[in-house]
């Protein structure tokens, strides 16, 4: 996986001092559940920000070059869903394409895709907290020293409104592929780990009856994309095992919600 990485990380570095400084490289990653998209777009972005840090000493960490944004915070709130007309289904369903805010997240690739100027101000995105299972506003500032933005999730490569057209305005898109047996172990290791099922059979039911319907979408409405990026059954894929990170803004929101 880390020769995955460097490779992508290279291409990215190499667009970015290409491009004018008015300009964000905008990157999509997508993937099914339980595929690594997470991980592997938490490790681009963090170690863009650790080169941008070696050839610019000085620079503080709290002026990253890089951010992560996943699409966890775009879930539409229990209260949302519970306004569903059928709300039992959406309950059931959440993480499918319908119980996303895709509305929203397009609205901020628009405001990225905007010119940075001496006007340009902080733009925020959405996270998801797990304590309470739902998003939280405002939450992931995104700075307009930020040249890079990393986004994954299952849609960010939907051929689908409104995803399609914020997939349309990135610079890359990538796509993490993997056998949906893996991606099914995967799958009922975390749902068991988070809490989100009791037991094998349980989990296997939940990603049979909704990771996996959702994974095939993603595979069926895939719009084209500039990498292809294969997902082994190996521990590099598995953050939670592999301390890629703990925190909501981590890169584990795949992993731990069990939904996205």
């Amino acid at each position: 996986m880390e020769e995955q990485v460097e490779r992508l990380v290279d291409k990215v570095w190499d667009q970015y001092k290409d491009a004018p400084a008015s300009k964000r490289l905008l990157v999509a990653v997508s993937g099914i559940p339980g595929s690594g998209k997470t991980t592997l777009a938490a490790k681009v972005s963090n170690r863009l920000n650790e080169k941008h840090a070696q050839e610019s000493p000085g620079t503080s960490n709290s002026n990253p070059l890089s951010a992560f944004i996943p699409m966890d915070g775009y879930h539409l709130s229990r209260a949302q869903l519970d306004a569903m007309p059928d709300s039992t289904n959406a309950h059931a369903r959440r993480g499918a394409a319908f119980t996303f805010d895709g509305e929203s997240f397009y609205r901020l690739v628009k405001k990225l895709r905007e010119p940075i100027c001496p006007e340009t101000q902080t733009l925020y995105a959405p996270s998801f907290d797990h304590s309470i299972k739902d998003p939280v506003d405002n939450d992931i500032a995104i700075a307009a020293s930020v040249r890079i933005v990393i986004f994954e999730g299952n849609y960010c490569s939907l051929n689908k409104d409104p995803w399609k057209h914020a997939a349309e305005m990135m610079d890359e898109r990538w796509f993490v592929d993997v056998d949906f047996e893996v991606a099914r172990k995967r799958l009922i290791y975390r749902h068991i780990k988070a809490g989100i099922a009791a037991n094998e059979e349980e989990a296997g039911k939940r990603a049979d009856e909704n990771d996996l319907v959702n994974g095939q979408e993603v595979v069926d409405h895939r719009l084209d994309v500039h990498e292809l990026i294969k997902s082994q059954e190996d521990a590099a894929w598995a953050p939670e095992e592999q301390g890629v990170g703990d925190g909501k803004d981590s890169g584990t929101q795949e992993e731990m919600a069990g939904y996205v």
